[in-house]
């Protein structure tokens, strides 16, 4: 049963582009057989939940008006020389282009010897995974480059230090059904896919990100998770993540919101997602049908540095709020990458120019190997002083910690409370100015 009031009659039927009617289980089984005939099938018929095989160079029906920043431009007619712009912004030509190995990335960027090590190292480490197109907006000689360290493996992966973990948060733990983590009391996590357009080398989910899944286990796995959510009526927000919802076809996509907007409790949707920032060329019309189904959907998307604010992402961002989908950013805190008040409030200002609003600063969560990335505490705070009373407050996000054992989101502020002088509580501006406010009944800043 549909849930009331949120799809008129006119929204809730399938677009004549549909390859696939939202009814009917999708072909998991069919969706690795799809891959190696890419090159004969249209864009809407083909469909992959693992990784693509590579090399390949087939592309679909040319997607309407994208945006090809010069830098990219450039970047694939030397490196792609051979293929055309219809090509280059196909966004499965993308993911099965991918950037996976030593030998791949040595073509575009010349390795330190600290990312060579990591290479010559790799056993049981995050896969590597970079699309063309971020790939791009990496600095090819600059090992300390923001976004190349955060792509490319060095060897302080294999280093190990006291309180990281595999699952830091305890995740595993909440799961009473594969992929579903239910932790708080109305909302759940439903993991959909372990793979992702590109690897963040932070990743807190590396135990399962890059891992190919079973199609008959991922099939099993979304049908307890549905059953689970339907039979759970506390729950009235559902986070689709991962690995990345966005990189399953659209039917696959289609399919699964059909499936939780039958379900009466479930109010909202979210997508967590990095695909508008790693591949803006997902973001197509026929997905935007799609997602315009569904709504109230929201959507928190992972930034990390402002020259991720490229023209193609701020197209794919744009294209998103015109859909009538709310855009929220999500921000891991990392050493060298980010950890300056400059760097966050360019990053800040230029999400709210693109229509997304600030949302969570991530403490990094300490997963093994991650200690290079991980910042003092302190530096958070430090960066929501810098912004708190300095920028308009649609531009300051909530700095959190996800506490580790699984304890869930704790937000974290300077100190604004000086204490209290008789009936009044002492309080401090964002310029460090002291002010009394009367609160004769009150006990906060004894």
């Amino acid at each position: 049963m549909e849930s009331k009031g949120l799809l008129s009659h006119d929204e809730a039927k399938p677009s004549s582009e549909e390859s696939e009617p939202p009814g009917r289980m999708p072909d998991f089984a069919g969706m690795k057989r799809a891959e190696s005939s890419v090159q004969q099938s249209s864009r809407s018929h083909v469909v992959f939940f693992n990784r693509p095989e590579k090399p390949r160079h087939a592309v679909q029906s040319t997607p309407r008006s994208f945006i090809i920043s010069p830098r990219s431009r450039a970047f694939y007619k030397r490196f792609f020389p051979g293929i055309t712009s219809a090509e280059w912004n196909d966004w499965q030509w993308q993911l099965c282009n991918r950037i996976t190995d030593i030998k791949g990335l040595s073509r575009h960027i010349a390795l330190s010897d600290r990312e060579s090590k990591a290479f010559a190292h790799h056993g049981g480490m995050l896969p590597v995974s970079i699309t063309p197109y971020y790939a791009g907006l990496l600095d090819g000689f600059d090992e300390s480059q923001e976004l190349r360290r955060t792509v490319v493996p060095v060897h302080d992966e294999f280093l190990r230090t006291p309180g990281e973990s595999v699952d830091p948060l305890c995740e595993e733990a909440d799961s009473p059904v594969p992929d579903i983590v239910h932790r708080y009391p109305d909302r759940v996590l439903f993991l959909v896919t372990g793979f992702c357009a590109t690897n963040c080398r932070y990743c807190t989910r590396s135990r399962i990100t890059g891992n190919d899944n079973n199609d008959s286990i991922m099939q099993e796995s979304w049908d307890q998770a549905l059953s689970y959510i339907a039979s759970t009526p506390a729950v009235r927000d559902v986070l689709l993540s991962g690995g990345d919802p966005l990189t399953l076809p659209d039917e696959s996509l289609e399919w699964l919101l059909e499936r939780l907007r039958r379900i009466p409790h479930v109010e909202f949707i979210r997508i967590g997602t990095k695909v508008p920032v790693v591949l803006p060329q997902r973001i197509t019309p026929t997905l935007l049908r799609v997602l315009k189904r569904f709504h109230p959907l929201w959507m928190s998307i992972h930034f990390t540095h402002p020259d991720e604010l490229t023209p193609e992402v701020s197209q794919a961002c744009n294209r998103l709020a015109d859909a009538g989908i709310p855009l929220g950013s999500q921000t891991v805190l990392l050493s060298g990458v980010n950890d300056s008040v400059a760097t966050m409030k360019a990053l800040m200002h230029g999400l709210l120019r693109n229509r997304v609003r600030p949302y969570y600063l991530y403490q990094c969560d300490p997963i093994y190997g991650s200690a290079h990335f991980r910042t003092p505490v302190e530096k958070g705070l430090e960066i929501i002083r810098g912004l708190r009373g300095y920028t308009t407050g649609y531009a300051v996000p909530t700095f959190v910690i996800d506490a580790p054992g699984g304890g869930g989101k704790v937000p974290l502020l300077p100190d604004y409370v000086a204490g209290r002088d008789g009936d009044y509580v002492v309080i401090r501006n964002y310029a460090g100015d002291s002010y009394q406010y009367p609160d004769p009944d009150g006990t906060i800043g004894l």
